[in-house]
């Protein structure tokens, strides 16, 4: 911004000093566009940098972890790592979004967005994680899905994004095994997706 402020006192000095001509427009948009790509590419971060931010999330669980606690697999698991947890009470995941995933085939050809069900359903796997830890709850015990209420989709999740995900339990009645979450899913900082209740039931 600076260097471009420089070239408009210039273009201005000139224009008292020579007559206006398309080619000395042409110049003087040629040397704004110059410099104010120069100042961009100046203040490029850079990868390292970048990957710092970061630095201070770690991984609780891996992939391979994950893989632990459901019994999901590709194409249909959905959480690519948690990285907090309180066991039983609640956690923190992540799914990456990515053009690859098959379900952009057809959702849809040339405007890919990833289904709002499918948004819910990675929220609710990642609720499988934090249920095994449920006090009360059947060593190796396996929730299925009974219900959402209260869904709200706020933005489209596309592919590049990262979806984070967090997920807490309301109540569990360890008597019939029936288990209440709450869920919400963010993209850069705002909210994409939110679930009021989630229900799930402990299989027998």
């Amino acid at each position: 911004m600076k260097i471009a402020l420089l070239l408009a006192s210039l273009a201005c000095a000139n224009a008292f000093v020579a007559p206006s001509t398309n080619s000395f427009a042409t110049s003087t948009t040629t040397l704004f566009e110059e410099a104010e790509a120069a100042e961009e590419a100046s203040e490029m971060m850079g990868a390292a940098a970048i990957s710092a931010l970061t630095s201070t999330v770690s991984t609780v669980y891996t992939t391979e972890d994950v893989d632990n606690f459901l019994p999901h697999r590709y194409p249909f698991a959905l959480v690519d790592k948690v990285v907090e947890i309180e066991a039983g009470k609640k956690a923190v995941g992540i799914k990456c979004v990515t053009k690859n995933e098959e379900f952009f085939n057809g959702h849809f050809p040339g405007k890919p967005i990833m289904p709002g069900v499918l948004q819910v359903e990675a929220m609710a796997q990642l609720a499988g994680v934090v249920m095994a830890g449920l006090d009360g709850a059947e060593p190796g015990a396996i929730f299925f899905f009974g219900g959402a209420d209260g869904v709200k989709w706020k933005k489209p999740v596309v592919p590049g994004d990262v979806l984070v995900m967090e997920v807490e339990i309301l109540k569990f009645n360890k008597r019939f095994g029936i288990c209440k979450a709450t869920a919400k899913g963010y993209v850069d900082g705002k909210i994409a997706v939110e679930v009021a209740e989630m229900t799930f039931a402990q299989a027998k």
